[in-house]
């Protein structure tokens, strides 16, 4: 048995897996409709922002998002109101400067230490 720390979600949970050391008896088969479906093409990656990030500073889905790049924040000022554990949170600018960047939209659901945005 070898033992592992999963973590979903922020929540850490602790398992056993038994290797059992033999391989499958049979090839698994998709089926032909799944074979011959086009694989999804991947999310363009965001472009790196150069500044201070402003991070969740937990998960939750974003109710609203008070500011657009290029607006000049001041530190403290809200800049998206978080949605977590049924409570709206304002997550405040950390410096003074121009958002470079937004990298979240109104209903996007954010996990810890995410960047909601960057302040140049």
């Amino acid at each position: 048995m070898k033992r592992y720390n999963i973590t979903v979600n922020g929540k850490t949970y602790d398992v056993e897996v038994e290797e059992t050391g033999s391989a499958p008896s049979a090839p698994v088969q998709s089926s032909p409709a799944a074979a011959s479906a086009p694989a999804p093409a991947p999310a363009a990656p965001r472009a790196a922002a150069s500044g201070t990030p402003v991070k969740a500073p937990m998960p939750g889905n974003i109710l609203d998002v008070k500011v657009k790049v290029g607006d000049t924040v001041s530190s403290g000022q809200v800049i998206v109101i978080l949605e977590a554990l049924k409570m709206e949170n304002d997550i405040v600018a950390n410096a003074s400067g121009k958002i470079t960047s937004i990298n979240v939209k109104k209903g996007d659901s954010v996990n810890s230490d995410d960047v909601i945005a960057t302040i140049g």
